[in-house]
């Protein structure tokens, strides 16, 4: 069972009420994955990389459970688990081991640069299989917002070997994940949608884990995860929310907002700053921001 686009059965109004919403929540979402981000770096490396996403998974799934305790939604195994979940838990479960096994073999610039590729993807994904309606100065504004993404990072080019197409694969996944996000029916809830998922990635980590040497982990290490883990299921549960509530060729692009939320706190925490070349990639990651905000509200007007 699929439910239609909304672009198509919401009046004017209303669907440019979502779009804004939907963009709320995917900067809400980007925040809450690079905190999560942010927290696993300070974890360090001494930790093996299956068993942070395995424990960083348990806690996700008892956060989620109390979620769904406090809110009364109730999990109904045959009617939510219906098919385009479990496709997407799966999708996402790829993307994400496919992307970190990259990053484990290639520049971090030069993955953060193939990863940001995806509201191209995202947009082009839309066009294709949704028919939403892209004009050509929102095009531009996305090419533009990915060229400001190349000047921030600016990728070496050393690691453009079969790991990045790899990361390019995982790209791909994340924005498939996105369109099969969109073919779930509105009865089942976001909530069950972000379970779903950390199950997903949770047991096959812990999979991996079983031939795996085991790092005890101490109070700092524990707090850091749990801590990481209820980031990422926020990050989730909103990105969930924004592409099933607005455009997906409207909302993906704000996932750029990801990297200024990156650069604050690099700045704060490391006092990591860019050159003047990543100075200018952030004018324009900021400028192209505007301008689709400004393009939203004239297409509303």
């Amino acid at each position: 069972m699929t439910a239609p686009a909304q672009s198509a059965s919401l009046p004017p109004e209303r669907d440019h009420a979502a779009n804004r919403l939907g963009i709320l929540f995917m900067v809400v979402s980007l925040a809450c994955f690079v905190i999560n981000d942010a927290l696993i770096k300070a974890l360090g490396s001494d930790i093996p990389l299956w068993q942070t996403i395995f424990v960083r998974g348990v806690f996700s799934s008892i956060w989620i459970a109390i979620a769904l305790r406090l809110t009364s939604v109730s999990v109904q195994s045959r009617a939510h688990f219906c098919p385009p979940v479990i496709i997407r838990g799966m999708i996402d479960c790829l993307a994400t081991f496919t992307y970190l096994l990259s990053l484990l073999h290639m520049p971090l610039g030069d993955a953060i640069a193939i990863n940001m590729a995806s509201p191209l993807m995202v947009t082009a994904l839309a066009v294709l299989v949704l028919r939403e309606r892209v004009d050509g100065l929102r095009w531009g504004a996305i090419l533009v917002g990915f060229g400001g993404v190349l000047l921030l990072v600016q990728p070496s080019g050393d690691g453009l070997n079969v790991y990045a197409l790899l990361c390019l694969f995982a790209t791909l996944m994340h924005s498939i994940r996105d369109l099969v996000t969109r073919r779930i029916a509105h009865g089942v809830p976001s909530l069950v949608i972000t379970l779903a998922t950390a199950l997903t990635i949770t047991v096959v980590s812990g999979a991996f884990c079983l031939n795996a040497s085991w790092h005890p982990l101490d109070l700092r290490a524990i707090l850091l995860l749990a801590a990481a883990s209820l980031f990422l299921t926020g990050g989730y549960f909103f990105v969930i929310r924004s592409t099933r509530i607005g455009e997906l060729s409207v909302v993906a692009p704000f996932r750029y907002s990801g990297l200024p939320i990156a650069l604050v706190i690099g700045w704060v925490v490391w006092g990591d700053l860019p050159n003047l070349t990543g100075w200018t990639g952030i004018a324009l990651l900021i400028g192209a921001g505007l301008y689709l905000l400004h393009r939203e509200r004239e297409s509303r007007r």
